[in-house]
């Protein structure tokens, strides 16, 4: 059978976003790189570890975040039905087939790694294709695609790089007293590293914040343009709510770390929202309804 060709859409918000995020980051870590300069520790060293370290994350990120949520790559042979829908959706998104795998997880959720659409992984827990229906499981998966498609993910795994690097200076800032300085010397050199370590980590945590609660509002309007049933992915967002808050806290604490990179947070969120990776659930399913009265009237189109 024929698959009709579509679209995910392109938003241009999310795409001077993403712009805009790796500009200010950018800006931000050459006035950190200066005030380490400035306090002692030799330039070459912080491009070598900085550097290192930023490839490391952006090249086994996805294989490190696998490892971590006990996931593993499945065939088409052991996971049949997911590997045909997946393949079916990227046929409609003219989107290259990524690696599928499946985590051994009773959290319903899913999410999708990579650096480029080439390289990218989507994973689904057990726990999520236990408890929805195909049509709603199409829903998830299309969303998680979205995100490959848009590029997103590469940006989120940059972003919160950055603010790991920053929180990691500012648990061990004294191994980077300046080395030659007088004790008297060091003393601010070293405040002066811990404060601007300080600005990093809340400049990258904010941004990181901004840009994960924008993007899944783009991930699910994808998902919505892709599969045509927008009202399935709502249904599919208040099982897996649902399903979160029946999970012991400590079943949900392991995966904390990957948060802003699931559909649906593996926590409760703050009441006021303000340290949450996703926007309120919702408004995500009030703005998925809204779509689903738009494609009846047939007025919802990829941008």
């Amino acid at each position: 059978m024929a698959v009709t060709k579509t679209s995910f859409g392109r938003d241009p918000g999310l795409q001077f976003r993403m712009i805009l995020t790796l500009f200010l980051l950018g800006a931000l870590y050459v006035v950190f790189a200066g005030v380490l300069i400035g306090a002692g520790v030799q330039g070459p060293m912080i491009l070598l570890i900085c550097g290192g370290l930023a490839v490391f994350q952006l090249f086994t990120s996805d294989k490190l975040a696998l490892h971590a949520m006990g996931a593993r790559e499945v065939t088409p042979k052991e996971a049949p039905e997911l590997h045909a829908m997946i393949e079916r959706l990227c046929i409609q998104a003219d989107l290259p087939k990524p690696k599928i795998a499946v985590a051994q997880t009773n959290m319903p959720n899913a999410f999708a790694l990579g650096r480029s659409q080439k390289s990218a992984t989507v994973c689904a827990t057990t726990g999520i294709m236990e408890l929805l229906s195909p049509a709603e499981l199409e829903g998830v998966m299309a969303h998680e695609l979205a995100h490959v498609k848009n590029r997103d993910v590469m940006i989120m795994t940059l972003v919160s790089f950055f603010a790991s690097i920053a929180a990691m200076i500012l648990q061990f800032g004294f191994l980077f007293g300046g080395g030659g300085h007088s004790d008297d010397d060091d003393g601010p050199g070293m405040l002066g590293i811990i404060l601007v370590s300080l600005v990093v980590y809340v400049v990258s945590f904010v941004l990181m914040m901004a840009l994960s609660r924008y993007r899944e509002f783009v991930a699910d309007r994808g998902a919505a343009l892709v599969t045509g049933r927008p009202s399935a992915l709502a249904s599919a967002l208040r099982k897996i709510s649902s399903g979160m808050d029946r999970l012991p806290q400590q079943d949900l604490r392991v995966a904390k770390e990957m948060s802003a990179f699931f559909i649906s947070p593996p926590s409760k969120q703050s009441v006021m929202g303000l340290f949450s990776t996703h926007p309120p659930m919702e408004q995500r399913i009030e703005k998925l309804m809204q779509y689903e009265q738009q494609l009846q009237r047939g007025t919802l189109a990829a941008t």
